[in-house]
């Protein structure tokens, strides 16, 4: 098992960078432009960087604390300390993150509009020019595919957090995560017969893994709930004039059930001997 580096502490949250981050440095697209080509990937992973704060920071309004958040080659993650439950707070967290990437784009747009282009053209700067560029256009890449509908991206929690307004968690989660691994599935094929590129195929095999391990985790988080929330049964039926009471969590108790006079029903036969 590999130990992340950390990076520093920002609002709170440790940022790590885990080891395999290296392996992007043994990419030849990382060193094909020289300085500006590796300075672009660097304002790339600050940028994932910002989206996975975006995440972090709309949790904390709805209470949930951030762990921490882990840099990789093919993302980042931040990891909460508890999943929203509610279909409106998973979805301001999840959409969240996209939106720091399309404010960015927003940005940088304004910027071209107001003529930033033209002033560094003229000063010769036509490199930063095109870094700039390339910059709005990571960032519109990483806003657009983020909103796939596949765990464990953005879009996939989005839809289950519409879907859970008209099923359960449990089916949402099961809908979204198969739905995700479909596009997995298909994308690794494409990108091992047609594009040939096996960076493709590595974050593919990574999506339907992820899709799959989010399906149990939540369904056997489901299942720990229906079990602790629901009276014993069997040997632990309640005698006649009794039923249990949940006295905490995994504990209950017997109580007498009390009938008022107006609510007293009419006599019907008991279901006990």
């Amino acid at each position: 098992m590999f130990t992340s580096w950390k990076l520093g502490r920002i609002a709170g949250i440790d940022v790590f960078v885990h080891p395999t981050f290296l392996l992007l440095l043994l990419l030849p697209e990382v060193w094909s432009g020289g300085f500006v080509t590796l300075f672009l990937v660097a304002s790339a992973f600050g940028c994932v960087l910002l989206h996975e704060f975006g995440h972090a920071l709309m949790a904390r309004r709805f209470g949930i604390e951030t762990e921490d958040i882990t840099l990789y080659p093919i993302g980042g993650v931040a990891r909460l300390r508890r999943l929203p439950r509610a279909p409106g707070a998973e979805l301001a967290i999840a959409l969240a993150g996209p939106a720091v990437n399309f404010a960015i784009v927003g940005v940088l747009l304004l910027l071209g509009a107001m003529g930033l282009g033209v002033l560094l053209d003229d000063a010769n700067l036509r490199v930063t020019a095109m870094f700039l560029d390339n910059l709005l256009l990571v960032n519109l890449g990483l806003g657009l595919f983020n909103l796939i509908p596949a765990f464990p991206m953005d879009g996939g929690r989005v839809l289950r957090a519409l879907l859970s307004g008209f099923v359960s968690r449990s089916q949402a989660t099961s809908i979204a995560a198969g739905l995700g691994r479909a596009l997995a599935l298909a994308f690794g094929i494409a990108a091992l017969l047609v594009t040939h590129n096996m960076l493709h195929v590595a974050l593919a095999a990574f999506i339907y893994l992820a899709s799959r391990a989010e399906e149990w985790q939540v369904l056997e988080d489901e299942q720990r709930r229906r079990v602790s929330s629901t009276p014993p049964e069997g040997m632990w039926t309640a005698p006649p004039g009794y039923h249990w009471v949940r006295a905490g969590k995994d504990v209950w108790q017997l109580a007498p059930i009390v009938v008022t006079y107006q609510q007293r029903p009419h006599p019907r036969p008991s279901s006990w001997s």
